[in-house]
């Protein structure tokens, strides 16, 4: 795999980078188009680089409909989302309009802008859960990353923004370098179906088959499921502060 490199956005016309910017497949004038898009948004200088890769070349994130890059405004640093040409979707207003309302209640990487190919956003310069999990055996720092992420996802139960993905929830789950936690990637996330953030987030942390519960079990000691279980079936028959508190206490 290529290096990190920066580079203006007037270079993007050159490989592999054109490829990455209109991926999966070069198309000149879709390259020329996106990088008049890049203009209005502000970015001057992109950065390729991250754990991921996108035509042999680093990039932060690599998904069905987007490749998450790093990008440069005048004002700041920013993580910036490609729509994918083989995506399926037409453009990224919908996501945009859900971290926004995710926004609200202070869930989410703030939103700072969006056209029809681009999604500008706070960037997260952390670890994927997983890893933060292995990397820290802190008993009191374990709890205190896992009910923020337990009250992020009673914030969103209680707007009504169900995500989506926190089933899958390694992909979606960032934290930072100071330990705070993000849920990251609302491409999914709904107003209109029955939210399940609560309990999805639970089943992955302390019920599911993955690593992340024996992560979380061999610092804070292992949790009896039954008893979460039933706590999760209470929260979900009735979706109150009070029922919450329970699972809240079930699980830590």
């Amino acid at each position: 795999m290529k290096p990190p490199t920066k580079l203006p956005i007037e270079n993007l016309t050159e490989e592999p980078y054109a490829t990455i910017l209109c991926y999966p497949h070069t198309k000149p004038l879709e390259v020329k188009n996106r990088i008049s898009e890049l203009k209005t948004l502000g970015v001057h200088t992109v950065e390729f680089t991250g754990n991921s890769s996108a035509a042999n070349t680093p990039v932060i994130g690599k998904g069905y409909v987007g490749i998450v890059i790093l990008a440069y405004t005048n004002r700041e640093q920013l993580a910036l989302k490609i729509r994918r040409l083989d995506s399926g979707r037409e453009n990224l207003f919908h996501e945009a309009q859900m971290l926004q309302k995710a926004n609200t209640i202070q869930v989410g990487p703030k939103f700072a802008a969006v056209t029809k190919n681009f999604l500008l956003s706070q960037f997260i310069n952390g670890d994927f859960l997983a890893n933060w999990l292995e990397n820290h055996k802190d008993k009191e720092a374990f709890r205190r990353v896992i009910h923020d992420i337990l009250e992020q996802c009673w914030s969103l139960d209680m707007v009504g923004l169900d995500h989506g993905e926190l089933s899958k929830a390694p992909k979606h789950l960032l934290v930072d370098k100071s330990g705070k936690p993000f849920i990251v990637d609302f491409e999914t996330a709904s107003i209109q179906r029955r939210v399940a953030n609560v309990t999805s987030i639970c089943q992955h942390l302390f019920v599911g088959n993955n690593i992340i519960p024996h992560l979380i079990w061999e610092t804070m000691g292992e949790k009896n499921k039954e008893h979460i279980t039933n706590a999760l079936k209470n929260y979900k028959k009735e979706k109150n502060r009070k029922n919450f508190e329970t699972l809240l206490q079930t699980c830590l």
